[in-house]
């Protein structure tokens, strides 16, 4: 019992580590929660800090996943787990996921969880995870927008599960099924407000934003022309304009 509960408090714990946060905090000095589409997700930190984070972001949040259901599982303290060895990893893997979506190191206000599932899904239903990041690929590419893409392979991936996860007899586990709907479902509600704006045809793609700028930007140039008055005021060489001598009126 005692690995069970340190496993999926392991779990918890990797997959609340604020990825995306920091990634703004030391490239930008920002909250990425506040700028873009307001989320910390590697999709956000594309749009306003560029390519390079958004990768760095995307590999450690699945990393997290995978960590907690390849990794942190092995774990052997006091009396064995309470559950099947894959019933362990689906636990430890759904505490990552809501560990990145609801994190205790960032007030509970993460991202969508859907680099963390992937990491996730590596270790557990490999194939199926293949098949939904194919429909991903596809609509992201036709698209351009994330969360069309995020959602459609969320209804992939119980469809793969049951296609190419089944028992030689047909027969599907019980466990992977429940788990591939959880998931689908859970993609879809850490997605509502981005469905709503879809639905009100104002979703963001990729090479958008609030602001119609996809980067943070740099530091407003000085302009040339306000330093130079500036300068010379300072320094007392802009003289004002010579005052005309006032002539009193000639009676």
């Amino acid at each position: 019992m005692i690995t069970f509960i340190l496993v999926l408090l392991l779990s918890y714990l990797i997959g609340s580590i604020p990825t995306s946060i920091i990634a703004g905090k030391l490239t930008a000095g920002i909250d990425i929660r506040e700028h873009g589409s307001n989320n910390a997700g590697a999709t956000n930190v594309y749009r306003v800090l560029g390519l390079g984070p958004a990768i760095i972001v995307a590999i450690m949040d699945i990393l997290k996943g995978a960590v907690a259901a390849l990794l942190i599982i092995r774990i052997q303290i006091g009396d064995p787990a309470p559950v099947s060895m894959v019933m362990l990893q689906l636990m430890a893997g759904g505490a990552a996921i809501v560990g990145h979506i609801w994190p205790i190191f960032a007030k509970f206000k993460g991202g969508k969880g859907v680099a963390t599932t992937i990491g996730v899904l590596i270790g557990i239903i490999p194939v199926a995870l293949a098949a939904a990041l194919t429909v991903w690929l596809i609509l992201l590419f036709s698209s351009r927008i994330m969360s069309v893409a995020s959602l459609g392979a969320a209804v992939m991936l119980p469809i793969a599960t049951w296609i190419w996860e089944s028992n030689p007899d047909g027969a599907v586990s019980q466990e992977l099924m429940v788990f591939a709907l959880v998931l689908c479902v859970l993609i879809f509600f850490t997605h509502r407000a981005n469905i709503g704006r879809l639905l009100r045809g104002e979703e963001l793609s990729l090479g958008r934003s609030k602001a119609g700028s996809d980067k943070i930007p740099p530091p407003p140039a000085q302009n040339a022309a306000i330093p130079k008055i500036t300068n010379k005021v300072s320094s007392g060489t802009l003289s004002s304009p010579p005052e005309t001598p006032v002539q009193e009126d000639q009676k």
